[in-house]
């Protein structure tokens, strides 16, 4: 359920995309959502291995269309896919804990309606996220209790809409600052 979730929030945000950059990206995007329709196996390395030039770097999405990536949470490293459909960074409570938030000063007082239902989340700010050269500090987030409807942690948009600018072309995502 929560792969035919993802799918969607992926084809909407392809279509949106189509339509705002036009019709010659619209092409290799939905070549890229009939890709990840298809449901092909991931691949988690990024282009270049990673390599960061004057404040860029690009991963290449995997041949479902989504892009892994791993990243420092608070100095510990955390898995993410990235994803334009969620508000707030989201941590798994195993990732919360990596990243050096403790269980007891977790408060699981909000709820949050997902794809795959309703979760309890703590909301919480993480002291940084480091991509490479990145470092983003104070990052608002949340961590979800509930491992069933969430299994990787997500890097939504209290990240993204801090950067300079990102964009997916190729099969790759490129972000700036």
């Amino acid at each position: 359920m929560l792969l035919w979730a993802l799918r969607t929030v992926f084809l909407w945000t392809c279509v949106g995309y189509a339509a705002y950059y036009g019709w010659e990206n619209r092409v290799s995007l939905i070549a890229a959502a009939q890709q990840m329709m298809a449901g092909e196996p991931a691949n988690r390395t990024p282009s270049g291995g990673g390599a960061v030039a004057s404040n860029t770097i690009t991963y290449r999405a995997n041949h479902g269309g989504h892009v892994l990536l791993d990243a420092a949470v608070n100095g510990s490293s955390v898995h993410f896919l990235v994803d334009t459909g969620a508000t707030l960074v989201t941590l798994t409570t195993e990732d919360a804990r990596s990243a050096g938030l403790i269980d007891s000063d977790l408060r699981f007082t909000e709820r949050m309606s997902t794809a795959n239902g309703v979760v309890q989340m703590a909301r919480v700010t993480l002291r940084e996220i480091r991509l490479g050269q990145l470092t983003m500090e104070d990052v608002d987030a949340v961590v979800v209790d509930s491992p069933q409807r969430l299994q990787t942690s997500l890097l939504g948009m209290s990240f993204l809409k801090r950067l300079d600018g990102y964009e997916m072309h190729d099969g790759a995502l490129t972000i700036s600052w």
